[in-house]
């Protein structure tokens, strides 16, 4: 390593100019000779000097004017400057350190002094560039990794029409993350989390989090199912004392229902459009990651929304915010603002009313607002599932036949891994979507007219509906007998190819010529899947008992 460094000597009187200049150059070091602050200033820019000796006193522009100059415009640069001063009083010894010095030096000059200061500050500078350096590698380090980051959690449709969100994180990394992805049955999946702590040590948890959550919602796996998941992969990796707190929402378009976890987030509200009024549900789950697999045991809201209705969804950066008295922003004020604020401007209100009570305090925690409304299916259409696998070719004359007994049909969800597996046509992939909605909707008559024996007669209102899952759920439980039988075979054409897709039950069978016959689907919330499958389907027909069903799908399709 070169010790030799190129150091600026500035001082009026020429002979204790020869002097230091004697002194520094037998070192072995560059010397610049100034004569006054004004050339010293020039001499500076033009040979960019590792150390400066400057006197206070001098001509045209003293020392101290020189060294304020100079820290002014050396914004990370660290050049060190030792002041060469006569003067012995504290004050006028304080003047320098103050003006930007780092050191100082009396005369006469004590040779040994000299030379060490020289050493000290020689490494010094070599120890900021190496600083510079690795501050440098860090930034372009952690550019890389936000991107990564970035590209894995906001992959989703944050950007729907019925969504807003709103993430004002505290450093670089977001300990917040606010997920969105649409189901293949057209519904959405939405989350939003907040990890223990702030920056890169929290966020580097939404990392597994998102890749569970996009992965298995582009499936159609159920909401539990991804919660089960998610907690599971977080609680075997995070360390102890670090958790995610969080909402996930699972809205179903068609049927007007979302269905809630809550877990350690602060209470929620649901914006009521016509009776201008809100609900507000309070958390009762822990966050994820806390409890072990066998542990966890979520429990859902269940909640019926008219179209606009609106839920809201905070961290508790947005409460816990305070102002310069130290005050919470609290939820008395948050609720506050749904009463006094026009309907289409709460979501800015909230975040305006927040900025506004910190002020200049500045926020000390990640601020994180989300708001999704119930809307129409025809507002967001059917999901743009984009296939991102590699496969160029996949199976092509194939068939499978699944049984599913009691035990299973109690808790497990078949659909997904079924899809999954036809997905592996290559040309089927683009209809994920329609596939998903075509199984979905044959399985749930299967499961609950045929294995169940329930009634689509209570779904004619809005609390039938209700009452309708609630003894689905409750029948499941006992289930002790009866089966479904999914019987899927593919075989290709000259361009493209055909699917068939049974699916039989255990039950006394379906009376589904009575919804066939109608025009119109039921003002409640029956008789609309076999009609969406009618139109998904080159041909779909039920035995004659009704308890098997066949639905023919060619493509590509010339529907």
């Amino acid at each position: 390593m070169n010790s030799s460094l190129r150091i600026l000597i500035a001082d009026d009187n020429e002979s204790d100019r020869m002097i230091l200049r004697s002194i520094v150059s037998k070192e072995g070091h560059e010397v610049i000779l100034a004569a006054n602050g004004e050339e010293a200033i020039r001499l500076f820019w033009e040979h960019r000097p590792d150390l400066i000796l400057l006197d206070v006193i001098m001509p045209i522009m003293d020392g101290l004017s020189v060294a304020k100059e100079l820290r002014s415009r050396l914004a990370e640069d660290y050049v060190p400057i030792v002041f060469l001063t006569s003067l012995q009083d504290p004050e006028s010894l304080a003047k320098c350190l103050d003006s930007g010095g780092d050191d100082f030096l009396s005369k006469p000059y004590n040779r040994v002094i000299l030379k060490a200061k020289i050493k000290a500050f020689g490494r010094m500078r070599l120890m900021h560039e190496k600083l510079q350096a690795h501050n440098r590698q860090m930034l372009i380090e952690q550019q890389v990794a936000k991107t990564i980051f970035d590209n894995v959690a906001h992959s989703g449709c944050l950007d729907l029409a019925n969504i807003s969100h709103s993430l004002s994180p505290l450093s670089v990394f977001n300990g917040d993350t606010v997920l969105a992805e649409r189901k293949p049955d057209g519904g959405l999946h939405l989350f939003l989390g907040d990890f223990t702590g702030h920056g890169l040590p929290a966020a580097i948890g939404a990392m597994p989090l998102a890749e569970i959550f996009y992965g298995m919602t582009a499936k159609g796996f159920a909401m539990e199912e991804v919660l089960r998941e998610i907690n599971s992969k977080l609680r075997g990796i995070l360390p102890v004392g670090v958790f995610c707190c969080g909402c996930f929402v699972e809205l179903n378009f068609y049927e007007k229902h979302a269905k809630i976890w809550l877990g350690g987030l602060p209470d929620i509200v649901c914006f009521r459009a016509e009776s201008q009024t809100i609900e507000t549900f309070r958390a009762s789950n822990l966050p994820l990651g806390v409890l072990d697999a066998h542990q966890f045991q979520p429990e859902f809201i269940n909640l019926t929304m008219a179209d606009n209705d609106e839920l809201f969804i905070w961290s508790d950066g947005i409460i816990e915010a305070r102002n310069e008295a130290g005050e919470f922003f609290g939820e008395d004020r948050l609720q506050a603002i749904f009463k006094q604020s026009a309907v289409n401007t709460l979501f800015s209100s909230i975040l305006t009313a927040v900025e506004r009570f910190v002020g200049e305090t500045g926020a000390d925690d990640d601020l994180t607002l989300l708001s999704v409304k119930m809307v129409d299916m025809d507002v967001l259409g059917l999901p743009d599932l984009e296939n991102k696998r590699g496969s160029l070719v996949g199976p092509q004359d194939w068939e499978l036949s699944y049984t599913l007994g009691p035990l299973t049909l109690r808790g497990f969800n078949p659909l997904p891994l079924v899809l999954n597996i036809i997905t592996e046509v290559e040309g089927l992939r683009g209809l994920s979507g329609q596939l998903y909605t075509l199984l979905a909707e044959l399985y749930s008559n299967a499961l609950e007219h045929g294995v169940l024996s329930l009634s689509s007669a209570l779904k004619s209102s809005t609390d039938g509906f209700s009452a309708y899952y609630a003894e689905r759920e409750r029948r499941l439980s006992v289930l002790t007998e009866g089966k479904i039988i999914i019987s899927v075979s593919h075989y290709p054409e000259a361009t493209g190819g055909v699917l068939e897709v049974t699916i039989s039950d255990s039950g006394q069978g379906f009376d589904h010529q009575l919804f066939l016959a109608r025009d119109v689907p039921d003002d409640g919330c029956s008789g609309r899947g076999l009609r969406l499958i009618d139109g998904i389907c080159e041909d779909f027909y039920y035995n004659p008992t009704g308890n098997a069903v066949t639905a023919l799908l060619r493509w590509p399709s010339s529907r």
